[in-house]
């Protein structure tokens, strides 16, 4: 039984609410740059869009084929990610990455509310679906930086 209440305790209604309403699906039509990012445990996958311009996000888009979780963390990703810069991005997910593995404290805002997924910690099987929007943008980052540079 406390399996199953722990479960019942990771798929919370906040979790839900956000994995129905994620911000910026689709596609750009002239995107800076795309990348797409797969967890290889349990298939998820995330394929991201952005435009940079003077080192910052001002259009986004992500595709998110992921469990609950994975569309939890593309929704608040999504919802705040126009105008991060990569220095940013790799902030939040490093900080993100930490509260999963480490116990570390709940990213900084914008990305606070991350903290919903703090549950997830106990299933590490979980961390790289969770994980998936953040890096899928900074490949895209490097990407745009790359075209920018050629």
């Amino acid at each position: 039984m406390s399996a199953e209440n722990d479960l019942i305790k990771l798929y919370s209604q906040r979790i839900l609410e956000l994995a129905a309403d994620i911000p910026h699906l689709g596609q750009l039509d002239a995107p800076s740059a795309s990348a797409k990012k797969r967890a290889p445990l349990c298939g998820s996958t995330v394929s991201v869009d952005l435009v940079v311009e003077d080192g910052k996000i001002t259009d986004f888009a992500q595709d998110v084929k992921a469990c609950a979780l994975g569309q939890a963390s593309a929704s608040v990703v999504g919802a705040n990610i126009i105008g991060r810069t990569r220095a940013e991005v790799e902030t939040a997910r490093d900080q993100l990455k930490a509260m999963l593995k480490e116990d570390g404290p709940v990213p900084q805002a914008p990305f606070d509310g991350l903290e919903v997924l703090s549950p997830a910690r106990e299933y590490k099987n979980r961390h790289a679906s969770i994980l998936l929007s953040l890096d899928a943008t900074l490949d895209a980052f490097d990407e745009a930086a790359k075209t920018a540079c050629a």
